[in-house]
């Protein structure tokens, strides 16, 4: 789940790569750094031995064994199937236990929030869902505190016990995009002076950490997903378009933690008729806009993201826009740095997304790429709830794992 190191299991790459910030220390003060550690490394792995921890983590035998038995009696991780070898004692690999911990996660959406109960493997035990016209403060706040207590009873007794907080995934500067949506501007302004962490700990009665949704996204594509990649653009198309940035196993948070706005890249409109940013041309609002212009009612999309029902030419056009967008800003990413592939996911069914990727690929063919190095275009395999998994893998880091300094810096 490690945001910051290279997830090797989900690429396939070296298993010794990027360990170093994983490496462990025989000194006794530092057992919660190294309860991490190999907490990190098993996730990262599926399921480790002893002598497999002791030596990628440098730790003695001893040490290692002293804190898989913690591990263990915490019920935090689990004992596979014995391993027999040539000689010797056959090992026992361990596993995280999926009921070991729980997390909350709420994507704040523009035009939604969804609350999800999450286990500590990364599988979505239950969820509660609203959409909106616009978010309002007190609404949300409704929502999250009665949600909390509906999806958390999904973990049963215990579970809910081993609950370690509330992730929260969300728009920075929210209020900024009143007229995008079409939201009163003090209606929305009442956003820009709140305490959100402060709000929702005191109406959930949990424990709080924030990121940006689109990061969140791209974090939980990162950790859970099968990218197969450590050099990746990608695109997150929701009420507008978002993104992030992995650079050498690493997602990449920028100077002022605001890399990756790829929807703010110029795009030229087709008609030669100059330029606008992304969110022009690939996000489910304007879908919605032109859905109300063929006189159809755009709200299944937000209320049903998986299943958006026949659309026709109207879904026809919005993909041959959100491609050319897309196409453009993918050339444009690929001469600052040179990505192996750009991938792109949303809030919307997966067919959809198989269209989208399809005509991105092609229209990016068709563009002047003299000068720069191939990149593929592939699709997102979290799909529609990559926010709200992200948001529910905040908690995690923040209690059990290393190192979450890159993603989830909190922003209040």
């Amino acid at each position: 789940m490690s945001v910051t190191a290279r997830d090797d299991a989900a690429r396939g790459g070296d298993a010794e790569a990027g360990t170093e910030r994983l490496r462990g220390s025989n000194q006794s003060g530092l057992r919660a750094h190294n309860e991490r550690a190999v907490l990190s490394l098993i996730r990262r792995h599926g399921a480790l031995a002893k002598a497999d921890i002791a030596r990628r983590t440098g730790l003695s035998a001893q040490t290692a064994s002293v804190i898989m038995r913690m591990l263990e009696s915490e019920e935090l991780v689990l004992r596979t199937k014995p391993r027999r070898g040539r000689v010797g004692q056959p090992s026992i690999p361990m596993r995280l236990n999926p009921d070991g911990a729980f997390s909350l996660g709420l994507k704040i959406g523009r035009r939604s929030a969804e609350l999800v109960l999450m286990d500590f493997v990364g599988t979505l035990r239950a969820r509660e869902r609203r959409s909106y016209r616009y978010p309002r403060l007190a609404e949300i706040l409704d929502f999250a505190a009665g949600a909390a207590r509906q999806v958390a009873a999904a973990a049963g007794p215990d579970g809910q016990k081993r609950i370690a907080g509330l992730g929260v995934a969300m728009p920075y500067d929210i209020w900024s995009w009143a007229e995008e949506i079409g939201a009163p501007a003090d209606a929305m302004a009442e956003w820009r002076s709140v305490d959100i962490v402060a709000e929702l700990e005191a109406c959930t009665g949990r424990s709080v950490n924030l990121a940006n949704d689109a990061t969140a996204a791209c974090a939980a594509e990162h950790v859970f997903g099968q990218t197969g990649s450590a050099d990746f653009l990608y695109f997150f198309v929701g009420a507008f378009v978002g993104g992030g940035i992995v650079m050498d196993g690493d997602l990449v948070p920028g100077r002022t933690d605001n890399a990756g706005a790829l929807g703010s890249i110029p795009v030229p409109h087709p008609d030669g008729g100059g330029f606008d940013q992304l969110i022009a041309f690939a996000s489910i609002r304007l879908l919605e806009t032109i859905l109300a212009e063929a006189g159809q009612d755009g709200a299944a999309l937000w209320e049903r993201p998986d299943v958006w029902g026949e659309l026709g030419e109207v879904l026809d056009r919005w993909i041959a826009i959100a491609a050319h967008g897309l196409a453009h800003a993918i050339l444009a990413a690929s001469a600052v740095y040179d990505f192996e592939c750009a991938v792109i996911d949303g809030g919307f069914p997966p067919e959809v997304r198989a269209r989208l990727v399809a005509e991105t690929a092609q229209r990016l063919d068709g563009l002047n790429r003299r000068g720069l190095s191939p990149i593929t275009v592939r699709e997102g395999t979290i799909g529609s709830s990559a926010r709200e998994i992200g948001s529910a893998s905040l908690p995690f880091f923040a209690r059990f794992l290393i190192d979450h300094r890159v993603l989830y810096a909190d922003r209040g």
